[in-house]
């Protein structure tokens, strides 16, 4: 059938496989919500929100349904997090966030990736004082000024505020107060459009590999993004395309 066709069952795989781990992610974090704070999203705040995002990001109902119905039927699952902080090529930073119900599987998982990638692992605390970690929100509904009385009326902090081109704004605060900024917009413009909502972690300096260094890096990356227990990650590789 030629290359074509084999490119396009590359990406297919590999876009299947993306789809797979996202939903595996907001099926535990649903589970979790769930298990912590009651099944009815009317009663559970982090749970609603958290279905939210994951309908935002197309996560089919029957696999949200099937994370609460889980805690419904009483199955117990123990999840946790687990951080690894670790150095690659050419001055490359990695922070690796696991959600995991098998710590023993996730290292044996995520320790190779580094190994093979001729990376290191490093101490907690290692690597993450070089990120910065704050909650974005970036919205339509209200101009700058609207925003501003909005978030004194709801008592809300904010670190940041710019409006873009498009007429959006975007908020930045701290971590812990992302949906207190939400809720004091949201009480003001009901019909508020929310583009982004998240807590985010990004590099104070970037760095940009070639050649073999950037070889290594993306061997880095793929192996573990192939780890099923990887939930997140972040670098400082500005040059780096892939997810």
């Amino acid at each position: 059938m030629g290359r074509a066709h084999e490119v396009r069952k590359v990406a297919m795989a590999k876009t299947a496989a993306a789809k797979a781990k996202l939903y595996s992610r907001y099926g535990k974090e649903i589970y979790l919500a769930a298990k912590a704070g009651g099944t009815d999203p009317d009663g559970n705040l982090a749970l609603r929100r958290i279905i939210a995002k994951a309908k935002k990001e197309q996560v089919p109902a029957d696999v949200i349904k099937r994370a609460v119905d889980k805690v419904k039927s009483g199955a117990t699952e123990d999840y946790q997090e687990k951080t690894f902080e670790g150095y690659g090529p050419s001055g490359s930073t990695v922070i690796v966030k696991c959600l995991t119900d098998n710590i023993n599987r996730t290292i044996s998982q995520v320790r190779p990736a580094f190994t093979k990638s001729k990376a290191k692992l490093g101490n907690e605390g290692s690597v993450s004082y070089l990120y910065d970690t704050y909650s974005i929100l970036t919205f339509k509904g209200l101009d700058e000024e609207q925003t501003l009385e909005a978030l004194m009326e709801g008592e809300a902090d904010c670190q940041e505020i710019e409006t873009h081109e498009d007429g959006s704004i975007e908020l930045t605060g701290a971590p812990t107060d992302l949906y207190k900024m939400k809720d004091a917009i949201e009480a003001a413009c009901p019909n508020a459009e929310f583009d982004v909502e998240e807590i985010a972690t990004t590099p104070q300096e970037y760095v940009s590999l070639e050649g073999e260094d950037m070889e290594l890096f993306e061997r880095l990356m793929n192996f573990l993004n192939a780890c099923d227990d990887v939930d997140k990650i972040y670098h400082n590789v500005e040059n780096y395309e892939g997810e």
